[in-house]
């Protein structure tokens, strides 16, 4: 078996540890210590993440998209072969050398995902791009960390915690959704989506597409508007 070799690594801001850009042959593995955070062979629920978001906003001819990780691009690939071509996708990734990566060694794996005219890639805190925000995007994509239990930094927590979260409902469009992927399951944080006014779905895909192998989770969480009952004349 052909062994994995060290490509780079990259110092996480504001984090503990440092990512580890492996590679095998064609396959691509990026690490933080001994926990494998994706792999090119793994792409499954990446992509469910894309597809089940737009599935609910496919309507909408012009759609603005705010994607929290750009990791190896499964989601942001997947969102640009369904999206129209007047479609805007903003791509926040954290860690400069994730984006170096894709341009450099993981350039085939990419294509012209990232050359595309509908896509901006921004090198910050997708945190930041939320709050900032009001009523701007039609859908938030967040595959950021390990999902509401992250590994590699403590201040992605404030982007799953109720602050956070309100402000992902307030940057999004009526009707717009929050798209989350994560590990695993995580009942707190469903809870805590219904508590600030979404409407939620939990669905659990499978990491491989296929059949077998390891099931991650994907909540959609739609922004629901309520208007005020009208005032009882007297």
């Amino acid at each position: 078996m052909i062994p994995w070799s060290l490509i780079d690594t990259a110092q996480i801001p504001g984090g503990e540890g440092a990512l580890r850009l492996m590679r095998r042959g064609a396959e691509f593995s990026i690490m933080l210590g001994n926990n494998e955070l994706m792999n090119s062979r793994l792409s499954g629920s990446e992509q469910a993440l894309a597809t089940l978001s737009y599935e609910r906003i496919q309507s909408r001819g012009e759609p603005r998209i705010l994607i929290g990780g750009l990791g190896m691009g499964f989601t942001l690939r997947a969102v640009l072969a369904v999206v129209s071509p007047k479609a805007q996708v903003v791509v926040a990734e954290l860690v400069p050398a994730v984006v170096a990566w894709a341009r450099g060694p993981m350039a085939d794996l990419h294509g012209t995902s990232l050359t595309d005219a509908r896509v901006s890639i921004r090198e910050t805190d997708v945190g930041q791009l939320i709050h900032a925000a009001h009523a701007s995007y039609d859908a938030i994509l967040l595959d950021v960390d390990n999902g509401p239990e992250g590994l590699t930094r403590a201040s992605n927590d404030s982007l799953y915690h109720l602050a956070g979260l309100r402000a992902a409902r307030e940057a999004l469009r009526p009707g717009g959704v929050l798209a989350v992927w994560s590990s695993g399951p995580d009942r707190a944080f469903t809870q805590r989506l219904h508590k600030v006014g979404f409407g939620v779905e939990e669905i659990k895909v499978r990491a491989n597409g296929g059949r077998g192998g390891a099931r991650h989770v994907i909540w959609i969480a739609t922004r629901v508007d309520r208007r005020a009952a009208p005032a009882v004349r007297q």
